[in-house]
């Protein structure tokens, strides 16, 4: 085999499927190792000399241009992959792009493969079962946001909220305090379970678009303030947070949480989800998560490959001889920088 010949899996059977995550992650090469184990279902690789030989070819969208110098091959599907919002990546919206894709995978309900922020059942179970902290903090409201971006009005409603009500920020965006010790994602958990409220502000606003920024409050016993999604009432149990949007302004609501405060038993009432069973419609969503997205993919894909009559033909070049100069041209220079 040639130095440019692809490799090939030789203990594969047949119809286990290849699939070749082609583009980086932002700034990053897809980490194979760290992706769940679906069993003997198939195979991962970044390897893209495999290009020729992969059944799946997945584009992360966000890095989308760096596709633009492959080629397809006849019986191959291409899937876009994101999280990020369409508001932030508006290709996912582009009808033009989009057709050189065959499946979806994103946090959108429609999509081919959901693949959702939205916590697995037995996160649930632990959220509801696991120890509310005293509230010690003197300010009412934490927030926690290190990203410029704003395609949501975060940024105003947040300076406009301080004017009004108790206030410490530990993120780059807002910044007023600091943590003691920060180890991660335990120690975000534990000065959010500190506070009465937690804003949970979404970057931009679009449906189904719901992320950690809720769910960290819940887990953490306290109270999400919420500015995102229209349909954020699919995702989380009924009473468990507070609207955003149902006031007047930042002025009206900060008036909302002194009432909460000095009314135990209606702040009380935001954590009466925890000795509910959870909504059946919620319950029905979290029943399509027990497999991992990416399992999820290679089942489909590995459907294909048993179903597919066969890959002869020739290859193309979807998005062109002029991308694909400039997608090709952009990787030697990455590659330059790096040496």
């Amino acid at each position: 085999m040639g130095a440019g010949s692809p490799p090939r899996f030789a203990s594969m059977p047949e119809n286990d499927p290849l699939i070749l995550y082609y583009t980086r992650f932002f700034n990053w090469q897809v980490d194979i190792a760290a992706l769940p184990d679906c069993g003997a279902r198939g195979r991962w690789t970044v390897d893209q000399r495999l290009l020729p030989v992969a059944d799946a070819v997945v584009c992360h969208v966000p890095n989308s241009r760096e596709i633009c110098d492959a080629r397809k091959y006849p019986g191959q599907l291409w899937v876009a992959w994101s999280q990020e919002s369409r508001v932030n990546y508006p290709r996912m919206a582009d009808p033009g792009f989009m057709r050189h894709f065959d499946l979806t995978m994103s946090y959108e309900i429609g999509a081919d493969i959901w693949m959702p922020y939205l916590p697995i059942a037995s996160w649930w179970e632990a959220a509801r079962t696991s120890p509310m902290a005293p509230k010690t903090e003197a300010a009412s409201v934490v927030h926690f946001q290190s990203s410029r971006i704003d395609h949501s009005g975060r940024g105003r409603f947040t300076q406009e909220l301080s004017r009004h009500i108790g206030f410490d920020g530990y993120g780059k965006a807002y910044h007023n305090r600091t943590l003691e010790q920060d180890l991660g994602q335990r120690s975000k958990l534990e000065t959010i379970a500190r506070y009465r409220f937690c804003l949970a502000l979404e970057n931009s606003i679009a449906p189904d678009y719901v992320t950690e920024k809720m769910f960290d409050p819940l887990l953490a016993g306290t109270v999400p303030i919420y500015l995102g999604a229209p349909n954020v009432a699919d995702f989380v149990p009924p009473g468990s947070y507070i609207d955003a949007t149902a006031f007047g302004g930042p002025a009206e609501l900060a008036s909302y949480l002194r009432h909460l405060e000095r009314t135990p038993e209606d702040y009380d009432a935001y954590f009466a989800w925890r000795s509910r069973p959870l909504p059946a419609p919620l319950v029905q969503r979290l029943r399509g998560l027990e497999s991992p997205p990416e399992c999820r993919l290679m089942d489909r894909i590995r459907q294909h490959v048993e179903t597919r009559a066969d890959r002869s033909g020739r290859s193309s070049l979807p998005f062109g001889y002029l991308a694909f100069a400039r997608a090709r041209l952009a990787r030697l220079r990455r590659r330059a920088r790096h040496r």
